[in-house]
């Protein structure tokens, strides 16, 4: 088959299970097989395909057309203009997370140690590593995560240190001037409406915080103004509609506590500053 009738097939099925974008996915499958850019695939429509590769593709499309999210085959996701290799032991990056690397930026850009609490695949480890050219740490309850983070940070030329603890139990108090989170914050009773790709296929440790969705902030922001020396400040990243509920656990021992909104107006992030 040649690539040009295989992304046709394969967009036209996709599209028919309702899959999002369903030529692009169909693109950036291929892509991955071939170990090209996809602008490949336009230059070669008329090269056939390899008959393993035929088949990887198949592969691919059928572990899509069940639900598993391309990421996870590909094995690749952008965040803050870096790929980042996942698996399925981290969750996807999303863009919507690039705004707790931008609150960083802005409001502690002289932060001299920095630890990213819960940080799967380390993305906000390593870009604020890469970024600031602060000592950098990451923590993670799921040891599989940290291998992924570890590897992202070697492959960036991120020094940052890892270590297995929850959240930020592992570090003596007053030692960070910032604390940055994308925490769990969905209701085990959300679980039902998700997304088949996300219920099905991401790691649930790191998406349900608990019955109320609360259960991770209220440790985190504890955790935080332990480890944060006065002045510190705390970055998270915030769950649809949560805001009000985070905002008034930053109420003793914070100051200047405020939120962020994404491009749509919604607030996104959380910060304040430890007094």
């Amino acid at each position: 088959m040649e690539i040009g009738a295989a992304l046709l097939q394969a967009a036209r099925r996709l599209e028919a299970a309702n899959v999002a974008v369903p030529r692009l996915t169909a693109e950036v499958l291929l892509a991955a097989v071939l170990e090209r850019p996809r602008v490949y695939l336009y230059a070669h429509p008329e090269e056939p395909l390899a008959p393993a590769a035929e088949a990887r593709y198949r592969e691919f499309l059928e572990a899509r057309l069940e639900g598993r999210p391309t990421q996870y085959l590909t094995g690749r996701q952008e965040f803050y203009g870096r790929e980042f290799h996942v698996t399925p032991a981290v969750l996807i990056p999303r863009p919507e997370t690039e705004h707790v690397v931008e609150a960083a930026l802005e409001t502690a850009r002289g932060a001299r140690r920095i630890v990213d609490a819960g940080c799967g695949s380390g993305i906000l480890a390593v870009t604020l590593r890469l970024e600031t050219g602060a000592e950098t740490w990451g923590t993670d309850i799921s040891p599989a995560a940290l291998a992924v983070a570890a590897q992202n940070a070697r492959r960036l030329g991120a020094p940052v240190n890892f270590v297995a603890c929850d959240l930020l139990a592992a570090f003596p108090d007053a030692s960070f001037d910032l604390v940055v989170s994308n925490p769990p914050y969905v209701p085990d009773r959300d679980r039902p409406g998700l997304q088949r790709e996300v219920r099905d296929f991401e790691p649930h440790v790191a998406l349900f915080a608990g019955p109320t969705g609360y259960e991770i902030y209220e440790r985190l922001v504890a955790d935080a103004r332990r480890v944060l020396r006065p002045g510190g400040l705390l970055v998270t990243e915030l769950g649809f509609g949560t805001y009000g509920r985070v905002l008034a656990m930053l109420g003793d021992g914070w100051r200047d506590a405020r939120t962020l909104p994404d491009l749509a107006g919604i607030p996104r992030v959380a910060a304040a500053v430890r007094r």
